[in-house]
């Protein structure tokens, strides 16, 4: 432990986009080591060099940033304890694993591929469909355990393809505490001879992520659950290189869970809702799977849902800033069981958040969004009024197209079907006229404007209820948005006028 403090990590590897498990991962390490005033360290885990996609790192940076939770220690950063690239550590591994073989805890097997298969379709079976490489076949294999040693000696001489294997003791009990599910246990007669190090020289997750661990002098090693029954190959390791004193603290993080079953990219295909943090293209098919952030999500509200999946404050409290949720969050308030993701609930969320933002605060999202939209914002002042009077109807930061574009572009169409029914000569006459006097007003406050359309209705011997509904859809093109005098005050007298004529030209046009 480098003086006592906490480190951390997140360790994805770049095969692709990033699942939003993999971000409460982040998350999570994240929110303790800042608790902790600890580190919190990002290791690319590229050791799988036939799985690595390009850009994939790049993406993994972009996510992190966009979600506000950047590592002390990266790759990109840099850090007194890199290289951070597992790939580019490859000459230490080799050098443990081979600590192992002479030290009588692993060893070599070269078996080939045809010859594994081989041995799983022969032992086969319902009981056991998956073989493992272990106590019980070890004896029947090709490797250094059954070998004459001058055999071995050959082989490695001539470069044989071969890796190396754990060698599981048997008989065994393997327990430690995990901070999250307690006290765990595993018969180490179950626990199959793992692969340390491949026939191309670089390692498996098992051996990288303890020798990595160690250098990196991480205290607290949190993962997902999958890795739970990896964990007591990673305990041998640990007590056979390091001892286990120097062990981190285990925490395994529950699942989460999609409409049937572990949560996954075919999900949201499926349903309908991302699953990624951000847009990820396919390297070869080009597919491009749709992120919370492309869909409309702030920040802030994605990692507040995050955190809530798997965890809670105790409280009726539901929304936390990023500040408060280091500020509370705890390991033991993780809980054991899966998570189960709910959109509704996740929208909900960022609904919450675009209700308590300032406009301000939404101003250089909301500009994006519309400038993929071919939107004109105007000035910032009017962007952040139009920002104020609409977002209270948005759940996604895409919403502002709709609720708020209205206020930046004339309607292509409107609701004519609303409005024919009601449409009368009486009607296209007061709106001629209210037109005409808008056009010579030299104020276009809210009261002022409303005064005016309520005066010459009542002159007009028309009720104005039954003229508001027309002005609103001939402003927005349908029945939506704040105060319809709010929408004309914020328009402008020259440009309602504008859309009250195109108004009654489209329906006076309707009835010929």
């Amino acid at each position: 432990m480098a003086n006592n403090q906490i480190r951390v990590r997140f360790a994805p590897s770049p095969t692709g986009g990033l699942h939003l498990g993999g971000v409460r991962t982040a998350l999570y390490n994240y929110l303790f080591a800042r608790q902790h005033g600890g580190k919190f360290i990002l290791r690319i885990e590229d050791t799988d060099q036939s799985r690595f996609v390009e850009g994939a790192e790049d993406y993994i940076n972009n996510c992190l940033k966009w979600c506000g939770i950047e590592p002390d220690e990266s790759p990109e950063k840099g850090g007194e304890y890199g290289p951070y690239r597992q790939s580019e550590r490859k000459p230490l591994y080799a050098e443990f694993a081979r600590k192992l073989v002479e030290s009588g805890h692993a060893y070599y097997a070269f078996d080939t591929p045809k010859e594994l298969e081989e041995m799983r379709n022969s032992l086969k079976s319902d009981a056991n469909p998956s073989p493992q490489y272990d106590q019980q076949i070890r004896g029947k294999m090709k490797n250094s355990l059954t070998l004459p040693a001058e055999e071995v000696d050959r082989l490695l001489k001539d470069q044989t393809p071969h890796v190396i294997r754990i060698l599981i003791p048997p008989n065994e009990t393997i327990q430690f505490t995990d901070l999250i599910h307690g006290e765990v246990s595993f018969d180490s007669n179950i626990v199959d001879d793992k692969v340390l190090l491949k026939a191309d020289g670089m390692p498996t997750y098992h051996l990288a992520v303890v020798i990595d661990d160690h250098l990196m002098q991480i205290t607290h090693a949190f993962r997902g659950e999958e890795w739970l029954s990896s964990t007591p190959v990673h305990i041998l390791l640990w007590k056979y290189l390091f001892g286990v004193e120097n062990m981190p603290a285990w925490g395994h993080l529950p699942l989460i869970l999609g409409p049937n079953g572990k949560l996954s990219k075919r999900d949201g295909a499926k349903y309908g809702f991302p699953v990624f943090a951000m847009n990820w293209a396919d390297h070869v098919s080009g597919e491009l799977t749709e992120g919370f952030k492309e869909r409309g999500f702030l920040p802030a509200a994605f990692i507040n849902m995050l955190a809530f999946l798997g965890w809670n404050a105790g409280t009726a409290q539901e929304i936390f800033s990023k500040e408060e949720l280091v500020k509370l969050f705890s390991i033991e308030r993780v809980h054991k069981a899966a998570a189960k993701f709910d959109f509704e609930k996740a929208k909900w969320f960022n609904q919450e958040w675009i209700k308590r933002s300032n406009a301000a605060d939404l101003m250089e999202p909301v500009k994006k969004i519309f400038d993929l939209h071919h939107i004109p914002t105007f000035t910032d002042e009017y962007l952040e009024t139009v920002i104020s009077l609409t977002k209270e109807r948005c759940t996604l930061l895409t919403d502002f197209v709709l609720q708020a574009g209205y206020f930046f572009q004339t309607p292509r169409a409107i609701d004519e079907l609303s409005i024919k029914p009601k449409w009368s000569d009486e009607k296209s006459l007061f709106f001629t006229h209210f037109a005409s006097a808008l056009e010579g007003l030299p104020d276009n406050n809210h009261d002022t404007l409303e005064h005016l359309f309520k005066e010459m209705a009542t002159q007009q011997g028309i009720k104005p209820g039954e003229l508001q509904m027309i002005f609103r859809i001939m402003l927005v093109g349908e029945k939506m948005g704040p105060g319809v005098f709010t929408i004309a005050s914020t328009l402008g007298n020259t440009e309602t006028a504008k859309r009250i004529h195109y108004g009654i030209e489209i329906m006076n046009a309707l009835r010929k």
